[in-house]
């Protein structure tokens, strides 16, 4: 099943229809709340204190909600305009802004005591139009947050990377804009539970643990991370050992596709789109 991100932009994938099947969804209702409810505790804001919060990529407002019962005070920002729409007619407390947080934000320095989002920054991978550059676009957004945030403060974010290389992305992004923190995970060893968040923190904090004992710093994500390359590398060439009878067949063009989508994937500019005359054989010409 490709995950929404691979499929549309987010100001064309959540239009009209898939705005209101998302919002009135039980389901994601419920694990929208599970998030949200784990992200504020990562946030660790005062307790019986008002704050006053950035939610990234707002959508309809149910992250906002949750916020309003907790007696925060929350502003909203979201490229989708049929998403804010929505929670227009909920009636949000929040105050929304359609926007590219791509482009950075223009907030005041220190205007926020803390900021959440739930499964918006893996949007920022994609190069949606040939001016995207997911470099760019991450250097931006972080460097812009972290000026906006009071220090100390912290930011939090829930995201679904689909590979290592995106993690690192992310997070040499956030290093480079002077974050602190790491990535916490939940659940590790589970497929269904585990939940990855970057717990992102503007002065000296300590990073939180995730559920279950696990706690991964920005030093230890880089180990695990070449532990992870270095385990393929052996594999690779343990398999290759086999010989070509163990090999799946591929053809050309399905070689030719994967390899591109991988480029896509890593936010390399100018992949050429896919067509009909993908990996065809040019006549030869006298």
């Amino acid at each position: 099943m490709s995950r929404p991100e691979e499929i549309a932009p987010p100001e064309l994938f959540y239009g009209d229809t898939e705005a209101q099947k998302y919002t009135a969804n039980s389901r994601i209702k419920s694990i929208q709340a599970q998030m949200t409810a784990r992200a504020l505790e990562l946030l660790a804001l005062p307790e019986d204190e008002s704050a006053f919060v950035l939610d990234i990529g707002c959508g309809s407002g149910l992250s906002g909600e949750m916020l309003e019962e907790e007696g925060h005070v929350w502003v909203g920002v979201d490229i989708a305009p049929s998403m804010l729409e929505v929670a227009l007619e909920r009636e949000v407390e929040g105050d929304l802004f359609l926007h590219d947080i791509g482009q950075g934000f223009g907030f005041r320095p220190g205007t926020f005591d803390g900021a959440i989002s739930i499964s918006v920054i893996q949007w920022l991978l994609n190069a949606d139009s040939a001016s995207h550059s997911p470099p760019q676009r991450l250097a931006r957004f972080f460097t812009t947050l972290h000026s906006c945030l009071r220090n100390p403060s912290r930011a939090v974010f829930q995201f679904y990377p689909s590979s290592d290389d995106q993690v690192q992305m992310i997070v040499s992004a956030a290093q480079r804009a002077g974050f602190g923190g790491g990535l916490v995970v939940d659940y590790p060893n589970s497929r269904k539970a585990r939940k990855m968040y970057l717990c992102l923190m503007v002065g000296q904090q300590e990073v939180p643990k995730g559920l279950d004992g696990e706690e991964m710093s920005v030093e230890e994500t880089a180990k695990r991370r070449e532990e992870i390359k270095n385990e393929r590398r052996r594999r690779k060439e343990s398999g290759g050992r086999k010989g070509k009878r163990g090999k799946k067949d591929i053809t050309a063009k399905e070689w030719i596709l994967k390899k591109k989508d991988l480029y896509r994937t890593r936010g390399k500019e100018g992949v050429p789109l896919d067509s009909k005359y993908t990996a065809r054989k040019r006549r030869v010409q006298f």
